[in-house]
């Protein structure tokens, strides 16, 4: 019996698996390689890590993508690298080195300056600099090489082609910013360096590598990512025994010109039986992400009909603080993101039936899902 005709695959219509993204391949390949070992072509994932970032890449199949833009709203956790005392046109290790002193901006110090800046970098000293500027509630203006668009278009396609692109700040939310160790300081060329880990807690829309940008900046000394790993996207883990290794490896192929290339691609490897395993199915996955109310047959009909409820049927439920505190945010195609308040999934005791908007009188239907 082939994969495609084991029984396993018959069971696996939609669900969400986790896969530790490993370095150098994009989210996209990422995908690719979950299509092959779904054998589904209705793959999407939640969050894009850049190729240089490993870790967390939560990913949906069938119905389960349309969880993904309330997955890709929940709190997320990084461990990174950041290198004082360079900057790059990227803020992270994909791009140029800048000469710093040719910037002519506000906030460059002498090259002397900066190498005693670099040199007494401790982590209480950072630390302090981080509580004072980086905690809590605060603005952030993205990196020009981001997805953001612009009039269109992606801000990094505009950046390549060397247009100058000015992105607002937006606001963001650190609730966890810790520096675990800094490293010994260094001689590059001309530039003194210092490698410093740090470990993140912020909300969706946070660019870590801006992060980088900005500490460097306020010790005006630059800095830029050279290590970026998620650990956690809301309650999908790094280190969750279902979350899935990958790996990969070089492939040549030849383009229409007849020009060889060489590639990175994905292998997701598991048995049909570590496959079923590992998934997390609808019902389980939605609890991951969102506040459940339990409905009852009569109530999941009425939804898959496009019904509303009563807010008041449900007002024992509804007292409970996930009803009266949660918010959502939803990312959508266009990478803008929009603030919905009281967001809950609706369950039967056996499967997700519905994403439901909870409003002051009525609950109403804003996604439905079919039996599986």
């Amino acid at each position: 019996m082939t994969s495609q005709e084991s029984p396993y695959h018959a069971l696996l219509s939609s669900g969400v698996i986790v896969v530790d993204k490993p370095q150098g391949v994009t989210s996209h390949d990422v995908v690719a390689a979950a299509r092959k070992l779904l054998h589904t072509r209705k793959v999407g994932h939640a969050g894009t890590l850049d190729p240089m970032a490993t870790g967390v890449l939560v990913i949906g199949f069938g119905q389960a993508t349309r969880l993904l833009n309330y997955i890709v709203g929940l709190d997320k956790t990084y461990e990174a690298t950041i290198r004082f005392g360079q900057a790059t046109d990227s803020d992270d290790a994909d791009g140029q080195l800048l000469d710093v002193d040719s910037l002519q901006a506000p906030w460059v110090l002498p090259i002397s300056e900066r190498a005693d800046v670099v040199r007494n970098i401790t982590v209480p000293m950072l630390q302090e600099l981080i509580n004072q500027h980086f905690i809590g509630n605060i603005e952030q203006v993205p990196n020009s090489f981001s997805a953001i668009k612009v009039h269109g278009k992606r801000a990094y396609d505009l950046a390549r082609q060397g247009k100058e692109v000015a992105l607002q700040a937006r606001p963001i939310t650190i609730s966890d910013f810790t520096v675990l160790s800094v490293g010994v300081t260094q001689s590059q060329g001309r530039d003194t360096i210092v490698d410093v880990r740090v470990r993140v807690t912020c909300s969706a829309g946070t660019y870590i590598r801006a992060l980088a940008r900005d500490l460097g900046q306020q010790l005006g000394v630059g800095a830029h990512l050279v290590a970026l790993r998620r650990t956690r996207v809301g309650q999908f883990c790094a280190d969750d025994k279902r979350t899935f290794g990958a790996s990969t490896a070089s492939r040549e192929y030849v383009d229409k010109s007849g020009q060889t290339h060489t590639k990175q691609v994905v292998h997701i490897t598991c048995t049909d039986e570590q496959l079923q395993r590992h998934v997390l199915p609808l019902k389980q996955a939605v609890e991951h992400a969102l506040p459940v109310l339990t409905v009852q047959a009569a109530q999941a009909q009425d939804l898959r009909f496009g019904r509303v409820l009563l807010r008041a049927d449900m007002a024992e439920q509804l007292n409970n603080p996930p009803y009266t505190e949660h918010t959502s945010m939803v990312k959508h195609m266009d990478n803008t993101q929009a603030t919905t308040a009281h967001i809950a999934a609706a369950c039967t005791s056996q499967e997700l039936v519905a994403i439901v908007r909870i409003g002051r009188r009525h609950i109403r239907p804003v996604a439905v899902f079919a039996h599986e």
